[in-house]
């Protein structure tokens, strides 16, 4: 592990980040959350790969772990506003509940969140770790061409994956986000996380509980909403192959 100074930065990130470099066979999620307590907030922690994008942040929250979880829909917005800040022009980003990160439909990679397992849902955490993971380039492993689901950065466009400027600019992303939370109320977060999702049926209802359920309204219907839990579909992880430590590509 490398501590850089601020002379050695690689990346430019914002004021209150620091940079924790990894080699290419480390863990970006792991590793962030075992340092989290003792690295604080704002610790950014990447892997040095090039074919993956890999890194994570450390947060602090002040609020309980079950509202705390949110978090995780304010980094898929920024790491969809960083990607589409460097991507080719009429190129499209979206999701797929709760954690893929596809580009033109092809299954970029994804989202991981992290917190401490004593933590009870009502107790404020002391860090949450948010990882995310993209492929850059295809895998010499896997032949594309019998994987159609799958994509990467290169080869949707992208000349040359400058993985600096898209981890520094999801880090400002990520502050955006933030501010927009506090500014508007998590309504604001969650609105910009539907931009991206699938549209849903004409008349539907769609929200973000505040245990960061996906609640869903039917049209016309006046009962309970449809619940799809946040922290269920979190610990599938199922963007993730966990054979290549890389995104699934089929």
């Amino acid at each position: 592990m490398n501590r850089l100074s601020d002379l050695d930065h690689t990346v430019d990130l914002p004021p209150g980040f620091e940079l924790v470099t990894l080699r290419e066979h480390g863990d970006a999620f792991a590793h962030a959350c075992t340092i989290a307590e003792s690295a604080g907030a704002g610790t950014l922690v990447w892997v040095r790969r090039y074919d993956l994008v890999e890194f994570a942040v450390v947060l602090e929250p002040e609020e309980p772990l079950a509202s705390a979880r949110r978090a995780h829909f304010a980094a898929m917005n920024a790491i969809g506003d960083a990607i589409s800040a460097h991507c080719p022009p009429e190129r499209q980003v979206s999701f797929r509940w709760p954690d893929k990160v596809l580009f033109d439909d092809g299954l970029l990679g994804g989202a991981q969140l992290g917190w401490p397992r004593d933590c009870a849902e009502t107790e404020v955490p002391a860090w949450l770790v948010c990882g995310i993971m993209l492929r850059s380039a295809d895998m010499v492993h896997v032949d594309t061409g019998l994987s159609p689901d799958g994509t990467s950065l290169m080869g949707e466009g992208f000349e040359l994956v400058d993985t600096e400027a898209l981890i520094g600019s999801f880090a400002r992303h990520l502050m955006t986000a933030f501010d927009r939370w506090k500014e508007r109320g998590f309504k604001a977060v969650a609105e910009t996380f539907f931009e991206r999702l699938p549209k849903g049926k004409a008349g539907e209802r769609r929200g973000i509980d505040t245990n960061g359920d996906l609640l869903v309204h039917a049209p016309l219907d006046k009962g309970p909403p449809e619940r799809t839990s946040l922290v269920e579909g979190l610990a599938r992880v199922d963007w993730y192959d966990r054979a290549h430590r890389a995104p699934k590509l089929g």
